[in-house]
């Protein structure tokens, strides 16, 4: 077996139906007093955080309900001022991506813990990446400090998430185990969790489209987003996040469908230089390993998520200007990038045609 080094940072997760009622010994056991509960403004975004707030008591000291996919600059300076303004020495993120993202950019600049209620199955969670845009590019990285200091799974929290949402938040997280199987830095154990990762959520999926009150088959979801999330946190991102974060960041393309729309094309570009990583993914996926790619489009389109850039406002004159932004500074890909090679990937995705 071939050298690898595997580092787990720190993390309690609380996992189970009802398990968001004990929010506030969670917040006491981190010896915290003042904290800001994050969130969006829709309405389901709003109800969960004043439910959170509630169960907090006097231990909240507001509700910011302004967090935005792509975490815009301008947001955080306006948390960041009531942080400062209101003695804030937590957060409380509860939501998706969007909410975590922006706890995740004040704790960069504060140092601030936070605590995190998922209601999606993005994964980010149990990570220690930040992602800010600022003049229309989306900068991304690393640092342990933003990552939650606690995560609490309450599968409860996500039967009112519409099946739509439910699938692209999904494939997301199929999307970070399938790059940690291929990653620079992927390792034996990481591996195994990505493999399950996707089994996991894919065969979970199916059934929430069904009945979307399996409250089931949403726990085996949160239990795929959390192997994500893990194994994200755990291994380097590739050639599908970097082209991920260049549509989110400056074309504001909606940040779960297009994980779902561009993964299956990322794969079939890096399938012949990734063997061994497809293979897994075939198991996972119950396919023929030369298959992985059309399968998982397959899987996507028969779900109702998107499979073209176009159906999610993409704009067939912005291929060229993304090309280029996604070849510079990029991320490891275990098959080579071009801007030629990228501007196809994008057009065959602009245009929703299957892979092969």
């Amino acid at each position: 077996m071939k050298q690898f080094l595997y580092e787990a940072q720190p993390c309690r997760t609380v996992f189970g139906e009802g398990t968001r009622r004990n929010i506030r010994k969670e917040v006491e056991r981190l010896n915290l007093k003042n904290v800001l509960v994050i969130s969006t403004s829709g309405l389901s975004g709003s109800t969960t955080a004043e439910h959170v707030a509630v169960l907090l008591r006097d231990l909240c000291k507001g509700i910011f309900s302004k967090a935005v996919q792509h975490v815009p600059i301008e947001n955080v300076y306006e948390a960041l001022d009531f942080v400062k303004s209101n003695n804030i020495d937590g957060l409380v993120a509860v939501g998706g991506g969007s909410p975590i993202g922006l706890a995740k950019a004040v704790a960069l600049e504060t140092e601030l813990p936070i605590v995190a209620l998922p209601t999606t199955y993005a994964g980010s969670e149990m990570t220690s990446v930040w992602g800010i845009t600022e003049n229309g590019v989306k900068r991304t990285g690393t640092n342990s400090i933003v990552k939650p200091k606690t995560v609490i799974y309450d599968p409860e929290l996500t039967l009112s998430i519409p099946a739509n949402l439910s699938v692209t938040s999904g494939v997301n997280s199929v999307a970070h185990c399938v790059e940690a199987l291929y990653s620079e830095s992927r390792n034996p154990i990481t591996s195994l969790l990505a493999e399950e990762g996707i089994r996991s959520i894919a065969r979970s999926l199916r059934r929430i489209v069904e009945n979307p009150d399996d409250l089931e088959a949403r726990s085996k979801a949160f239990y795929g987003a959390w192997l994500g999330g893990t194994v994200l946190g755990s291994v380097g991102m590739a050639l599908h996040h970097k082209l991920c974060h260049t549509l989110g960041g400056t074309f504001k393309l909606p940040h779960a469908e297009t994980h779902t729309v561009l993964i299956s094309y990322v794969i079939s570009y890096n399938s012949d230089y990734a063997p061994e990583a497809m293979e897994v993914i075939a198991r996972s996926l119950q396919c023929n390993k030369d298959d992985v790619a059309s399968t998982l489009y397959d899987l996507i389109q028969s779900l109702g998520g998107p499979v073209s850039l176009e159906s999610i406002g993409f704009q067939r004159e912005d291929i060229e200007k993304a090309a280029e932004l996604a070849v510079k500074n990029p991320y490891y890909n275990p098959r080579p990038i071009d801007k030629g090679s990228i501007r196809d990937l994008l057009d065959r995705a602009y245009h929703g045609i299957r892979p092969e």
